[in-house]
């Protein structure tokens, strides 16, 4: 009974080291943002270095992570319940890949990049956007698209290997819907978002 009982703790212990800060369902984006004055103004800082338009940079950190800094995949599971490895080194908001990560640190000059701090990540996402439209030919307004070409990498989307994977499409129109969403929600409230960063200046 005692070895059951220490076989439970520690899989309970091994469980909650893999729970990562808090996600947020975020069913209003001008409420985060509100909340969050230095994340718009990151996100407007990436919006106009990158041009690729805010509420679709958002809408794939939601997919991605829910808004939570240290997010990773979730572990294999061994015999069904024992948690095991984790399929990839993906991590932060913007779940990238270390190598892909690297990437962006090496082209961008910006070697102190982090992927659990909100600046860095969605600066990624903008970058890696504007990627998607050098290597791939997608409009930075094209939230489907953008979101496949993320998922799969450029030479995964630029060969489709999306087209077998419905899962991924299903996916895909979900991020488009969030995108769509969040930029009607911006559009009511931007101006006071700027209101309220302007005054953080001071």
């Amino acid at each position: 009974m005692k070895r059951l009982l220490a076989l439970g703790l520690l899989v309970a212990v091994t469980i909650s080291g893999c729970l990562s800060t808090p996600a947020r369902e975020v069913t209003n984006v001008c409420n985060l943002l509100d909340e969050k004055v230095s994340w718009y103004r990151a996100a407007k800082l990436s919006e106009e270095k990158w041009k690729v338009p805010m509420h679709l940079q958002l809408a794939i950190i939601h997919q991605e992570s829910r808004f939570a800094s240290r997010a990773k995949p979730p572990r294999n599971k061994i015999f069904g319940f024992i948690p095991g490895a984790r399929p990839t080194d993906s991590y932060g908001y913007t779940q990238a890949k270390k190598a892909t990560w690297e990437w962006y640190q090496l082209k961008t000059g910006k070697k102190d990049a982090r992927r659990d701090n909100f600046s860095d990540a969605i600066d990624f996402v903008g970058w890696y956007a504007n990627q998607s439209n050098l290597r791939s030919k997608i409009s930075k307004t094209d939230a489907y698209r953008q979101y496949l070409a993320y998922h799969e990498g450029h030479g995964g989307y630029n060969k489709k290997s999306y087209e077998k994977k419905d899962w991924l499409i299903s996916i895909a129109k979900k991020v488009e819907n969030k995108s769509n969403t969040y930029k009607s929600q911006l559009s009511q409230c931007r101006e006071q978002l700027d209101s309220n960063r302007i005054w953080t200046l001071f």
